[in-house]
C-alpha cells in the first residue's frame, strides 16, 4: 500500500492531532488527512465530512482505494452535522477555509463541542476574527504554528476546552506566534509592512486620517517584530 503524502500545510495540521483520536475532518475534500493519519496508525477512526457532492465522491473513492472503509466513514453533511454525539469524536480538524466560515461552522454546532477535547483549525484568512470568536465562546488556544507554502502564509490554531483573555494585539498576531517569532511569522508581517508602506505612499499628504491609520498599523507590526530582538 502506498502511503498518502500530505502537503506541508496538512502535515503540520496532522502533527497536532492527538494519538488515538477519533477524528472528524470537516471539509475533508479527498479525505487525505484522515487517510494519512490512519496509515500512520496515529488515530483510531475518522469521519470525513464533505458538503459538496464532487469532493464527497472523491473522498469515498479514496477511502475505498486505500482499503480504509472500516476505519473512515465519509459523510455528506454541512459542518458539524457530519457527526453525532454517539460517534465519540475527540478531535475535529477544519483546514483551508476562511476564519469567519470556520467560526460559523463551530457556532452552528456549538452544543456538540462539549465532549470534543481538541480542535485543530487552519484558517486561510481572518485569523483575528476566529481567535475573537474562540475567546468569546470559552475556548482556549493552547498552541499555534505558522508556515509558508506556495508563497502563502498559513496559521494553525490548536484549541481545547477552557477560557482565556487575549489583548487586541494577541488577537491579531496570535499569542504564541508573536512570542515565538518563527521565521515564517517574521516574513509574513515584514511583507505586510511593505504592503502598507506602499499603500501609504499612494495616500495624499492632505488625507491625514488615512495616513495616520496606515502609520499606526505599520508601527504596531514593527513593535511586535522588534519585541524578539
Amino acid at each position: 500500500m502506498e502511503f498518502t503524502k500530505l502537503s506541508n500545510r496538512l502535515d503540520l495540521v496532522a502533527s497536532f492531532v492527538p494519538a488515538g483520536a477519533r477524528l472528524l475532518d470537516v471539509g475533508s475534500d479527498h479525505a487525505y488527512l484522515p487517510i494519512a493519519l490512519l496509515q500512520e496508525g496515529k488515530i483510531e477512526a475518522a469521519i470525513a465530512g464533505e458538503v459538496v457532492e464532487g469532493p464527497y465522491q472523491s473522498a469515498l473513492q479514496n477511502v475505498a482505494d486505500n482499503g480504509l472503509d472500516a476505519k473512515i466513514e465519509v459523510r455528506l453533511a454541512n459542518g458539524l452535522a457530519a457527526f453525532e454525539l454517539s460517534d465519540d469524536i475527540s478531535c475535529i480538524t477544519i483546514a483551508g477555509m476562511g476564519g469567519r466560515l470556520i467560526a460559523d461552522i463551530l457556532g452552528a454546532g456549538l452544543e456538540k463541542l462539549a465532549g470534543v477535547s481538541r480542535l485543530v483549525l487552519q484558517p486561510n484568512n481572518r485569523e483575528d476574527e476566529l481567535r475573537a470568536w474562540l475567546v468569546d465562546h470559552d475556548f482556549l488556544i493552547v498552541d499555534e504554528a505558522i508556515l509558508e507554502e506556495n508563497e502563502k502564509f498559513y496559521e494553525i490554531l490548536v484549541v481545547e476546552q477552557g477560557s482565556q483573555e487575549l489583548s487586541a494585539k494577541e488577537l491579531r498576531f496570535g499569542p504564541y506566534l508573536m512570542r515565538e517569532q518563527a521565521p515564517a511569522f517574521v516574513q509574513k508581517w515584514s511583507k505586510e509592512v511593505e504592503k502598507l508602506a506602499f499603500a501609504l505612499e499612494q495616500v495624499p499628504v492632505e488625507n491625514q486620517s488615512a495616513r495616520a491609520s496606515l502609520e499606526d498599523r505599520i508601527a504596531q507590526i514593527k513593535e511586535v517584530l522588534n519585541e524578539s530582538k
